[in-house]
């Protein structure tokens, strides 16, 4: 049995979180051959987290939880899901019962922290591996706090910080293919690629309001709300500023609505490394798991 109690064999049910990650900066300082960017990034773990909990059998069920009703989307449940394809990626065989909390679309890496639960539940944490899956997942895996460069599979951990942040999360999904290639194109044109002034830290936020124009009345909503700058998450489409909400004048207001649209406000805080790694699997009984 491997270091994280991946063979369920006889073994008792295990759960694990998966926390959703928060891209504090983004920085793009280069382009490899094969057209992927190279990034340097400041990443946090926050605690909006999916569940997932490891049984023995096949097939991945799918509870939907999304903060705010915004349903999971188009969350598969086949090979193409990152839960079945990490399995597949270490061998590993297991029925899960995956509860989304985090949205789809939104920047937050729902899928790759879901990629990286499995793979701590099978005790395969390896950077190289976790890249084949996606740019986020090496980062999912060790969670906390890091500097992510290269294509995200160096991930070197920082010291913790207890921070807090507020999310707003419009009611749009962004393609974060169709931001790099409207980033490489602003980079072509000469455009500035920070985008309205340094883009908060982000380099991509120019090119993400390029493709997704209704991105910026939510955070100019937000903005005059909470009197800060709003940062974009990642290629978005959340937007994050850090702080309470009774600090930043929100309250316990749920939402934010725009034109008969509305977009949750989601408190969040960062968590620390400990929590996303296998400490974090229990048993039903809340002992620790293998």
């Amino acid at each position: 049995m491997t270091a994280g109690g991946g063979d369920l064999g006889g073994l008792a049910t295990v759960t694990v979180q998966a926390p959703a990650k928060l891209t504090l900066s983004l920085r793009v300082v280069g382009v490899r051959p094969d057209g992927y960017h190279l990034l340097d990034a400041e990443m946090v773990a926050i605690d909006l987290a999916d569940t997932l909990t490891f049984e023995p059998g096949d097939g991945i069920a799918v509870v939907d939880q999304v903060v705010g009703g915004l349903g999971i989307g188009g969350v598969e449940t086949g090979p193409g899901n990152l839960v079945a394809r990490a399995l597949a990626l270490v061998g590993r065989r297991a029925a899960v019962r995956l509860v989304k909390r985090i949205p789809a679309g939104a920047g937050l890496g729902g899928g790759s922290a879901d990629a990286g639960a499995v793979l701590r539940w099978a005790g395969w944490p390896s950077a190289a591996l976790a890249a084949a899956l996606g740019a986020d997942v090496p980062f999912c895996c060790v969670g906390g706090r890091a500097r992510v460069r290269g294509i995200g599979e160096v991930v070197e951990p920082l010291p913790p910080e207890d921070r807090s942040f507020v999310l707003l999360v419009p009611p749009v999904s962004v393609d974060t293919g169709a931001v790099y290639r409207a980033y490489d194109e602003r980079v072509a044109q000469g455009v500035g690629v920070a985008g309205g002034g340094d883009g908060g830290g982000n380099d991509l936020e120019g090119a993400a309001l390029a493709v997704v124009p209704a991105l910026a009345p939510w955070r100019d909503v937000f903005g005059e709300i909470t009197g800060r700058r709003p940062r974009l998450a990642g290629s978005g489409a959340t937007w994050f500023v850090e702080g309470d909400p009774a600090g930043l004048g929100i309250g316990e207001r749920p939402y934010l609505v725009l034109r008969d649209q509305r977009a949750p406000v989601v408190p969040v805080r960062t968590v620390p490394a400990a929590a996303t790694g296998p400490a974090a699997a229990t048993g039903p009984a809340g002992a620790t798991g293998p």
